[in-house]
């Protein structure tokens, strides 16, 4: 009895055993299966049940157990392999696995290894997908070669019961030669990009450069344009006023021409005019054109005012000659008119 109970104790105290590589437990009629594990027991040789975490009671002698089945995810080391790309270049590569029983019985009954047969199914999955791609792309797609790889290993793991949950490349080794030629085309390529960046750079500082002097050009065309517009409109509004200013001039001479002793006044005026040219002609410049009459001031003044008068008679006629006809009144017949009307009638 102390034996059997040191047996019990023993068989709840130990650690939980590894799939297929540690002694299986004894049956001793009452078992305690750890959580995350399935024992698989047969009786007489035969497959009888699956045991499920906690207590559970066996015959002895009849009750087996003779697989342990570990439920949690079990990471498996993919060895380093060679692969061949589509592009004929041989690489060295590596990775890792990450699996999960699903079915005790099937991974059991299903294969006799089910890690070394995953691990066999994962490498020569590699090796085909690997084939199907050339060196750049296998670089640039490792996620969809690691879904299709996963997918293979499940296709193919159904029957035994487990469920590849993902796959990870490790290291992906290239040949000395070939990774030399990948950094001169990494070289090559960064140069050509920098080379293109300057480019570009130097492209949009003359558009900016062209665009800058267009607004220059079309600013300044249009100051220039809003100038001679204000200038135009300065001169025109010059013009108005000194327009104005004369025509009211005019009208103040003519005021002061119909007053009394007007033409003595104008008289005066011409005569000053006169004067003051003759004073300023030999100031302008060397070449001077003079009357033959020059010292006879009198007679000069005298042929201004018969223009002027000569002038004023011509406006006072057409004055009249505009204006409508003054209404007469009817004259009695002369003493010939009654002559000739009585010739007439006999």
């Amino acid at each position: 009895l102390q034996r059997s109970h040191q047996l019990k104790h023993a068989a709840w105290l130990a650690p939980a055993p590894h799939r297929l590589n540690s002694s299986l437990p004894m049956n001793i009629g009452v078992l305690f299966v750890p959580q995350q594990e399935a024992w698989v027991v047969e009786r007489m040789g035969k497959f009888h049940r699956i045991l499920e975490p906690g207590l559970n009671f066996l015959i002895p002698l009849l009750d087996r157990i003779r697989y342990v089945q570990s439920l949690k995810e079990i990471v498996i080391n993919v060895p380093e392999q060679s692969a061949v790309t589509l592009d004929n270049v041989t690489l060295q590569i590596d990775g890792v696995l990450y699996l999960r029983v699903m079915d005790p019985y099937k991974a059991s009954y299903g294969v006799e290894d089910p890690e070394y047969a995953v691990t066999q199914l994962a490498q020569t999955t590699m090796r085909s997908e690997l084939g199907k791609l050339s060196l750049d792309r296998v670089f640039r797609e490792r996620e969809s070669l690691n879904a299709n790889i996963v997918d293979a290993i499940n296709q193919a793991s159904d029957c035994w019961g487990i469920r590849c949950l993902r796959y990870e490349i490790k290291d992906i080794h290239v040949p000395p030669r070939v990774k030399e030629s990948m950094q001169m085309q990494v070289e090559a390529e960064r140069r050509k990009r920098a080379t293109v960046l300057e480019s570009e750079g130097t492209r949009e500082s003359a558009i900016n450069v062209a665009e800058g002097q267009k607004q220059a050009q079309i600013l300044a065309s249009e100051a220039e344009k809003a100038e001679q517009i204000n200038k135009a409109a300065g001169e025109a509004n010059a013009m108005l006023v000194k327009a104005r200013a004369k025509a009211e001039a005019i009208q103040l001479l003519a005021a002061a021409l119909a007053q009394q002793h007007g033409s003595a006044a104008a008289s005066l005026s011409v005569a000053e005019q006169y004067v003051n040219a003759f004073s300023k002609l030999a100031k302008d410049s060397n070449t001077l054109l003079l009357p033959s009459n020059t010292g006879d001031v009198t007679n000069m003044v005298a042929q201004a005012l018969a223009i002027y008068t000569t002038l004023t008679k011509q406006q006072t006629v057409k004055t009249q000659d505009e204006a409508p006809p003054a209404c007469e009144e009817p004259q009695p017949p002369t003493t010939e008119v009654l002559k000739a009307e009585k010739a007439a009638s006999s």
